[in-house]
């Protein structure tokens, strides 16, 4: 009878020359002749082997682009691997805002779905590498492999994968380190890397919570927002891109960006600031508009001041004038720039740009306009439909006075607040302007010391707007005196004119009659 230590020799044997075929195989059969053999010794496998594999590269495309599936999956196995791997890699993945773990080359973790068990294996194909030539088949390529069995395909490419894909998703948008863009002049543009837009993290602080703002209009806006978040499945049935215009108006310092600072924390969104006056044209505005994200806001701030898009459309007349100054080269430089410098944004492509086709180019974006002279602005850019919610912003209340002094003070009540309620009821100051007066000077100044502060410049406030009530008044009341006096010196004037008249009449007459006596 055969030993055991017999049976290893053969085995070791048996195993030598089988890898010895395979190299003999490999180096001189011809290819074609070994795929074909390759193909239906996988076949004759396959009807031995119960399971399934789906293997996952990470990039893919003629450009070998990372593939968001691959990305996904990354993401998801993140928690799995960290549990379960033996061996992890730590990589700083692209708008991550942590470093991300995932399993190693060569590693495999189980993953179990409806009490279903699965495999995931982490791969890597070394290539051979030229010095002298780079291709895109130069490049290692990783891919994950996901192994099943095969009586519960139905249930993986059905439910699994796609339940894989979103909580893949969801991880990579819960760790994104959000970004504030600012778009580049159009010179800095290139056709095989485009840079239409700079960036730099976001970091705003601002909440709904540290907002000066009434608790009762907050919520209001806080629910319109998720609202719209929420809202795929209803814009596309009632036939509307999914995007949303918020009109920020009010006198400057009532907090317009610190507002839309919070719009972007509280949804979680990027925020893109355009400046419309490095904006060459209406062409340049719509690839800005195309190469924004989902998940974004885009935000022109002090649109009143933006080029020559708000005021009302133009007359006849002052075109004539605009004509005029383009064709005088001395009144052309005189208004300061060179013409070839000059935006062309119009105002019908920003209206285009807000509210026209190309604007349901992507998904969830919210258009923000902050002005500080909503008069100033043509009602064709601020109606429903492009601004569909118009938020006022307004001087201090007490409601956001409160906000500030536990945001700058640490305290929800004091004594001297009813004094600041009495006073802020006729005073009218910036949210901005009461910030500054709580926040402490130096180490010295306590909560106490700042209220005092607080209340003596509202009192400065309501004096100074006494002074300028009076004054104006004094004004029209001169003003209305000088009016009367020359209204009277007129009417002096016309009845020492009528006397004259009639004076001289009667002269005539008497000598008509001397006259006729003779």
């Amino acid at each position: 009878m055969m030993t055991a230590l017999e049976m290893w020799g053969n085995l070791g044997s048996f195993i030598a020359a089988l890898m010895f075929a395979w190299a003999m195989f490999r180096q001189y059969f011809p290819p074609q002749l070994r795929m074909h053999v390759e193909a239906y010794a996988q076949k004759a496998v396959g009807h031995v082997y119960p399971y399934v594999q789906i293997k996952f590269p990470e990039f893919t495309g003629e450009w070998l682009e990372r593939g968001e599936a691959y990305t996904a999956i990354q993401n998801y196995l993140t928690r799995s691997a960290s549990a379960r791997a033996k061996r992890l890699k730590a990589e700083s993945v692209k708008d991550s805002m942590s470093l991300v773990l995932s399993m190693d080359e060569n590693e495999e973790v189980i993953d179990e779905f409806e009490g279903v068990k699965l495999w995931w294996s982490s791969s890597l194909i070394v290539s051979q590498k030229s010095p002298f030539s780079w291709s895109p088949s130069s490049e290692d390529r990783r891919f994950y492999r996901l192994t099943f069995h095969r009586s519960h395909r139905d249930l993986i490419t059905g439910s699994y994968i796609k339940h894989v894909l979103e909580k893949g998703k969801v991880v990579a948008a819960d760790n994104r380190q959000r970004k504030l863009f600012t778009n580049n002049p159009s010179s800095n543009w290139s056709y095989h890397k485009p840079s239409k837009w700079s960036h730099v993290a976001f970091k705003h602080p601002s909440t709904f919570d540290t907002l000066a703002m009434e608790p009762s209009k907050k919520r209001e806006i806080m629910n319109d927002l998720l609202k719209f978040q929420r809202g795929k499945e209803y814009y596309e049935r009632i036939g509307k891109a999914w995007k949303r215009g918020y009109l920020l108006y009010g006198p400057p310092g009532t907090g317009k960006s610190t507002m839309t600072a919070a719009m972007a924390n509280f949804l979680n969104y990027d925020v893109y600031d355009v400046e419309l006056t490095t904006v060459k044209d209406n062409t340049e505005l719509r690839k800005l508009l195309i190469d924004t994200s989902e998940k974004a806001i885009i935000v022109i701030e002090d649109i009143d001041c933006s080029l020559d898009l708000t005021g009302q459309r133009k007359t006849k007349k002052q075109e004539k004038d605009d004509d005029g100054e383009k064709a005088d080269p001395v009144k052309r430089m005189a208004k300061g720039g060179e013409e070839s410098k000059d935006s062309k944004v119009t105002l019908s492509g920003l209206l285009n740009f807000s509210d026209g086709l190309w604007s349901a180019c992507g998904g969830e974006r919210i258009i923000v306009f902050t002005t500080n002279f909503v008069e100033k602005l043509d009602p064709a850019l601020i109606r429903r439909g492009r601004m569909d919610k118009h938020i006022e912003m307004l001087y201090c209340c007490f409601e956001s006075f409160k906000v500030l002094a536990r945001n700058y003070l640490g305290i929800e009540s004091h004594p001297l607040f009813t004094s600041v309620r009495q006073l802020l009821e006729g005073t009218e100051m910036t949210p901005a302007d009461v910030a500054e007066n709580l926040m402490p000077k130096s180490d010295d100044e306590d909560e106490e010391a700042c209220l005092e502060g607080l209340i003596k410049a509202l009192e400065k406030v309501k004096e100074d707007a006494r002074k300028k009530s009076e004054e104006e008044k004094a004004a029209a009341a001169e003003a209305e005196a000088t009016a009367a006096r020359a209204m009277a010196q007129e009417e002096g004037q016309q009845t020492s004119s009528a006397g004259e008249q009639e004076k001289g009449g009667r002269g005539c007459a008497e000598e008509v009659k001397e006259n006729g006596v003779l």
